[in-house]
């Protein structure tokens, strides 16, 4: 028998898996809001839930790692060659 259902939801930190409070708050360690329990991989879910979200989200990664490519090529080299 599960009896989760019936209990308050638990919130926690999502930077410190450490911290579980009874109610909604604030971290004492980083002041970050708590979640509820549940919604660790809430955002993951929600973008491979439809192929769009997939699309724009590859994309994006994408552009990002070709920025950082771009501006790591245009750094000149440590020492004098």
């Amino acid at each position: 028998m599960d009896t989760r259902s019936s209990k308050a939801p638990v919130y926690f930190c999502p930077m410190h898996s450490d911290v579980r409070e009874p109610g909604p708050g604030k971290c004492p360690k980083c002041g970050m809001s708590l979640l509820p329990e549940g919604t660790r991989f809430a955002i993951i879910r929600h973008m491979i839930s439809n192929p769009v979200h997939l699309g724009i989200m590859a994309t994006v990664m994408l552009a990002v790692m070709a920025a950082a490519m771009i501006m790591m090529m245009r750094v000149p080299p440590p020492f004098p060659q």
